[in-house]
Order: C-alpha cells, then structure tokens, then sequence
C-alpha cells in the first residue's frame, strides 16, 4: 500500500467520530478477548544503557563517557532477577541499548573485560544463566537484530521483542529524532521484524507516536506489522505508546500526543490487526489510561512489583492491585498472562525452545494464563 493511497484512506480513523471508531475497536477486542485485561508481572534488567544510536527522545542511552554509563554483572542480573521471583514474577525483560561495540571502544573494552567481543553472545549467556539459576522466563528487547543473533538467542529466550516505533524515513533526516540512528532506519526495523517471523520467535512491537509521524505513516506502520504477521504468525502483541517529554532529551519541549490521539491510535490497530494480536498501552503514562480499554487494549503490559521503567523512569508502575480495581470498575478482570501468549503454548514446539516451551507450560493454568495470580490474592 502506497502512502498516498494511506493518506487517502485514513479519514476513518483521523477524522471520523471518535465514539463510533471506539466502539468499533471495542466490539473486536470483545469478540476475541472477552472483557478480560491482562498484564505480566516482571522484573526489568537493562543489561547495558550503552547504545550506537542516540535518539533524540531517549533518556535510558548514557554516553559511555557518562559515570552513569554501565554493563550489569552477572551477578547483579541474577540478584534482580531473585528479587523478581520472590515478588511472584514469572518474566524477565532484558532491555539493553543497540550495539554499542560497534560504534564505542569503551563498551567494547568493557565486554571484552568480561570476555566478550559482542553484546548479543553475553547477552545470550545472560538469558541461559537466568534459566538455570531462577524459575522465570526471559524475554529479550534487543533492537534490531541479524539472522545469527536470532539463532544465537531463540534458545534460551521464552520470546523477544523490538519497537518497530515507525516506518516514516522524514524521521532520519538532520534534525529529526531518528537522525544517525542507524538501528531506526525503518528497512532496518522491517527485517527484523520478518527474521523474526522466518525463525518462529513469538514476538512483540509496536509503535511509538508523537515524535513528529503523520497519522498515516501510524497507519502504513500499523499495515506492515500486520502482513508481516500474515505471512508468519508471530506477532504476540503490539504496543502502542505515547512519547513522553524528559528534562534531559533533545525533545524536551516537543509536545505530547494529546488523550484523543493516543485512542485514535489504539482503535485504528485494533481494527487493522489480525484480531488474535494483542493490543497493549502502558498505564503508567498517562493518569487517563483506563480510557485506552474503551479503545480496545485488552494488555497493560509488563508491571514490575521490584524495578522501574528504565524507559520512562520518571513515571512509576501502578500498584497493581489498585490496577485490579479500577479494571474491575470499568468492566474488565485483571488477570496475570506469562511472557509468552496461551496460543504459542499450544502449538508443537513450533515457536518456543522445547525446554522453555516445558517450564512455560507448567506455570500456564489451563487457559494459558499464569496458574499463580499473585495480585488476587494481594486483593483479598
């Protein structure tokens, strides 16, 4: 699909009533999902904050030249991810910045310290260490990533991830948030996206809107995650996320999407994708995030009870049990999902390593979900 013909054809969703788009989106999401909301209860690791890229919104990338700038030991992956199984978490998120070897001597002096040439193979040893030591699942963001490094993690990974975040190419020129970011060139992104389909890796992306894209560069975005989906089904969910202004980003006076544009959003992917891809918005930015269900989510997310959002570190989780209550009162039960979505856990070993698809699957009650619901009990 072209983009003038996008332009063309996203009046529906950029201009049409609000309500009646919402309502739409909702009536799928209720069709296939129910009117339960799900979220996982996970510990963070940002494994390095080191990154090739620099984009022009991020305040999790530190320069290695930063005091701030780091590599997590393995025994400091291993101490969060014990704190995280003793609060009843069940995931662990490896978010890391971009190859930052291949751009900075300092991180690579400082892999090779620990006996590495490259941040994806200790990455990889970072993953099968959790595996043997704790009872959690990882899942990998990794960014961008070649047929190799796939290969090299899908064994030891429960799932992976990458914001594919947007597809418009205006976004890399000088002056732009994606400018000398080579992992947001959005081919780059693409690939990634399709390597990850070719190899069967239950997968999570989504969107990042506000940072200067069309609302039909949201729509052509939306259209490609979806073929790619179409012609591999590894698509688990898709995020969408609302940019957010940091005191210490080159954007700190770019404005916010407003509430309407982050729905708008939210209804158009609903009804755009395949409609057993999860829709997830994160709740912890934006205090209205009880509306995004009437758009049609029906995923929060990684919530962790032990680590912040290294993402948006100014924005704190929500408990999750008052989480529970206010999804009680719009009409939704909570419930705890695992890293990996119940129809990947059904399949023959197709899409998940045969030990991981094993430990996944024990801790799945029989419809897919996390057997232990810890914040029921919390509630009660």
């Amino acid at each position: 699909m072209n983009t003038q013909s996008l332009s063309t054809g996203t009046a529906w969703a950029e201009t049409g009533d609000l309500r009646a788009l919402m309502m739409r989106a909702a009536r799928i999401r209720d069709t296939h999902w129910g009117r339960t909301v799900t979220y996982s209860r996970k510990a963070f690791v940002p494994l390095t904050n080191m990154c090739r890229d620099t984009c022009g919104y991020c305040t999790f990338v530190k320069h290695p030249d930063s005091p701030e700038a780091s590599i997590m030991t393995p025994e400091q992956v291993l101490a969060t991810a014990r704190k995280g199984e003793r609060e009843g978490c069940k995931e662990l998120l490896f978010s890391l910045g971009e190859k930052p070897e291949l751009r900075y001597e300092k991180a690579r002096k400082g892999l090779e310290r620990m006996g590495y040439s490259r941040l994806t193979d200790y990455l990889r040893d970072m993953c099968e260490l959790v595996l043997q030591e704790t009872s959690l699942l990882p899942h990998v963001n990794a960014g961008t990533l070649t047929d190799d490094e796939i290969d090299v993690l899908r064994p030891v990974s429960a799932s992976m991830g990458m914001m594919l975040e947007t597809v418009s190419r205006r976004l890399t020129r000088k002056g732009q948030p994606h400018y000398a970011c080579p992992d947001k060139v959005p081919v780059q992104r693409l690939r990634t996206l399709e390597r990850a389909g070719q190899k069967q890796v239950p997968f999570t992306t989504g969107l990042l809107i506000g940072i200067g894209e069309s609302f039909a560069e949201r729509i052509e975005a939306l259209h490609a995650i979806n073929e790619a989906h179409a012609r591999h089904g590894h698509i688990q969910e898709v995020i969408i996320q609302n940019f957010q202004r940091k005191p210490d980003i080159e954007m700190a006076n770019h404005p916010e999407p407003a509430l309407e544009d982050m729905l708008r959003t939210i209804a158009a992917a609903r009804i755009i994708l395949a409609p057993e891809i999860s829709l997830q918005a994160p709740p912890n930015l934006s205090a209205r995030h009880i509306a995004y269900l009437e758009a049609g989510i029906n995923d929060w997310g990684g919530i962790s009870p032990v680590t912040i959002d290294f993402i948006n570190p100014q924005h704190e989780w929500p408990e999750i049990r008052a989480l529970a209550q206010s999804s009680t009162q719009a009409g939704f039960a909570l419930h705890e999902r695992l890293t990996v979505y119940p129809r990947y856990l059904t399949r023959d070993q197709e899409f998940i390593n045969p030990a991981i698809l094993a430990r996944a699957a024990g801790m799945a009650g029989a419809g897919g979900l996390a057997r232990d619901q810890r914040h029921i009990g919390e509630i009660a």
